[in-house]
């Protein structure tokens, strides 16, 4: 059980039997009277969002998830396919729940993904995913009105800029929290 003291932004709470989470976070004190918790709330399961103030007598259940570590497969008519290693049962997911993710997966990758019960919730890649480059412009030796770096696309259908010496068929390493290049690979 947490308490309205314990509100925080990103903190994952019940409310009504559904699962929420906090995306923005106020603490307010009146001149007089109660201080008052204000937060911003998203429904992990419809998207939806609204704005609730809370009393600090006030008290939430902590939201029933779990994450999974799961292997993606395949997609196939707009969902995509994810096992369990260790049980082998299969969870298709929609793009919508997939989200940035999309950018990153490649066929085996190991993923986290979010559960709430038995209803997936949305995905988790690893911090670094390494990706073969399959298109990259030349760069013109002394172009320097473009600044230092040049765009890319990845084999999964992402771009993103990288330095000068990145070419064609080599292997990069892509932070999937900024979506920013890191390194080659060898």
């Amino acid at each position: 059980m947490y308490s309205a003291s314990d509100l925080r932004k990103n903190l994952k709470i019940q409310i009504d039997g559904e699962p929420y989470v906090i995306t923005d976070f106020q603490f307010v004190k009146p001149g007089k009277g109660q201080a008052l918790y204000r937060c911003r709330l998203k429904n992990m399961i419809t998207g939806s969002q609204f704005d609730r103030s809370f009393r600090s007598v006030d008290s939430f259940e902590a939201a029933d998830l779990q994450e999974k570590k799961m292997q993606y497969l395949y997609k196939s008519e707009g969902k995509y396919t994810f096992m369990d290693s260790d049980t082998y049962e299969q969870v298709e997911l929609t793009e919508d729940q997939v989200g940035d993710a999309v950018n990153f997966l490649v066929d085996n990758i190991d993923v986290e993904i979010l559960f709430y019960g038995d209803r997936p919730l949305g995905v988790t890649a690893p911090n670094f995913v390494d990706l073969v480059v399959t298109q990259a412009d030349p760069w013109v030796k002394g172009d320097t009105a473009a600044g230092n770096s040049k765009p890319v696309t990845v084999e999964t259908g992402y771009s993103l800029q990288v330095p000068p010496f990145v070419e064609q068929g080599e292997r990069i390493r892509i932070d999937t929290r900024t979506g920013q290049y890191v390194t080659r690979v060898k």
